[in-house]
């Protein structure tokens, strides 16, 4: 087993991508949970390690710390190349790379506990609102996003091809996070259908929130 440490929170989607991804590559770690609607993430404790207070974090063997889920996996794949997640050519790396970010650069920083808790305490957002300016940013993205891969003959059993990468990291951890603001998935077939065929993969089923030790 590694000495690598991971640093999450069991509902964290960020943190389900990096542990997916550990568990595509085979990697074992040390489950080290922050509770984010507590503040844990705030103690100086945390911070020493991660000046961001974000997760996840990722130390490594020799104590190096890690931040950002995508730089993470990218560098698990160019240091574990076992079960790549990044198809062979620049061309197709550009593809898959492009529907991560969709939903990495364009829904999760509009929609992460940050900025939801800022729309609560500064506008007097309540929970109905949060949840409709959550559904909103989702479907501002998964739109064009269905209609990306349903176009796209690349796309197979997972958004590139017929084996997990990337981009369906990202994508099957969104789809976990919009259940809890019931975003309706019904327009998204192709979306759902990579969902379900993650789901049945046992390391993304292994990397769910309620499989986690701090599940609550």
């Amino acid at each position: 087993m590694s000495g690598l440490v991971l640093h999450n929170y069991f509902r964290s989607s960020t943190s389900i991508r990096l542990r997916a991804a550990l568990n595509l590559k085979g990697l074992g770690y040390q489950y080290v949970a922050h509770h984010l609607r507590k503040g844990e993430h705030h103690s100086a404790a945390y911070l020493a390690i991660n000046p961001q207070g974000l997760v996840p974090a990722l130390e490594l063997d020799d104590g190096t710390v890690l931040t950002q889920s995508l730089s993470i996996i990218e560098y698990l794949d160019e240091v574990y190349p076992q079960q790549p997640l990044l198809p062979g050519t620049p061309l197709d790396r550009a593809r898959v790379r492009a529907l991560a970010y969709a939903i990495a650069c364009e829904i999760h920083p509009v929609n992460n506990l940050r900025v939801l808790g800022y729309l609560k305490s500064t506008f007097g957002a309540d929970d109905t609102a949060v949840a409709v300016w959550f559904r909103h940013w989702v479907n501002e993205t998964f739109a064009p996003m269905e209609k990306m891969l349903a176009g796209d003959p690349r796309t197979g059993m997972f958004c590139h091809g017929d084996k997990p990468g990337l981009a369906d990291l990202c994508l099957f951890a969104q789809v976990v996070n919009n259940k809890r603001f019931d975003v309706d998935m019904s327009p998204f077939a192709t979306i759902r259908r990579i969902y379900e065929n993650c789901l049945a993969v046992p390391a993304f089923a292994d990397a769910m929130p309620e499989a986690q030790p701090d599940a609550e």
